[in-house]
């Protein structure tokens, strides 16, 4: 006999009407399992199950000996879903990250007008910093995604989009746990990469659009042309 899903599932969806209902926020306290039990009407195992099924979603957090709290609400379920499916199916493993590379280029795209207002005419010393480290690792022939990834979001940063924020991160992270296990070289004309960042940051400083959206395109189309060349030559003869 197969066990009904349902009260599990009110159980989740209670526990989230609760979280908004109350206005709580990612760090504060939830009520205990007891509480909920009453509170809600539904049993402790479906309770547990519910918070087990939260806490994977990143919508809740146990902390053992402590409590259970609002989670960080972050994309880490997609994060982890993606690697997992990436490495299980190289196939999909290379259409995933073309497909993030598409979108983190339409984003950038689609976002350079308020990107390059926010920039321009400022002096940016966090974005000058992170350029400053990414051109001194080139130099020294060594890779810098640290530095990189702190360099794209402190830019999504500027725009006060916390939703925008997520997605670099998270794609950020896709993109850097895949590469590696499908064989895509981790350092990419270290050289070329560099001066990418550079002109990004300097075209955005004086307030010149076109030449932000070349250097955007200047940056993610070297990524797409190794993908490919890479994803070419892995995958099986069948299927080219």
């Amino acid at each position: 006999m197969v066990r009904s899903s349902e009260p599990n599932r009110y159980a989740s969806d209670a526990i989230k009407d609760l979280i908004h209902a109350r206005g709580l926020e990612p760090g504060d306290v939830m009520p205990t399992e007891a509480e909920l039990v009453g509170e809600l009407g539904v049993s402790r195992s479906s309770i547990r199950e519910a918070v087990r099924t939260l806490t994977a979603l990143d919508i809740l957090e146990v902390r053992h000996g402590t409590g259970t709290f609002v989670g960080q609400l972050s994309l880490r379920p997609l994060v982890e879903g993606m690697i997992f499916r990436g490495v299980l199916m190289p196939g999909e493993g290379f259409q995933s990250l073309r497909e993030i590379i598409e979108v983190r280029t339409a984003l950038d795209q689609a976002l350079a007008p308020r990107i390059v207002e926010r920039l321009a005419n400022t002096s940016a010393p966090e974005l000058q910093a992170d350029v400053d480290a990414i051109v001194n690792c080139a130099a020294r022939n060594e890779p810098f995604a640290e530095h990189d990834r702190s360099f794209h979001l402190h830019m999504a940063e500027r725009l006060g989009n916390h939703l925008y924020s997520q997605l670099v991160a998270a794609f950020w992270d896709i993109h850097s746990s895949l590469a590696p296990q499908l064989g895509i070289p981790s350092a990419r004309a270290l050289d070329d990469s560099a001066e990418a960042h550079v002109t990004l940051l300097r075209a955005g400083l004086v307030g010149d659009l076109p030449r932000y959206r070349q250097a955007v395109y200047e940056h993610y189309q070297p990524l797409l042309n190794i993908l490919d060349t890479v994803a070419d030559r892995a995958l099986p003869k069948e299927n080219k």
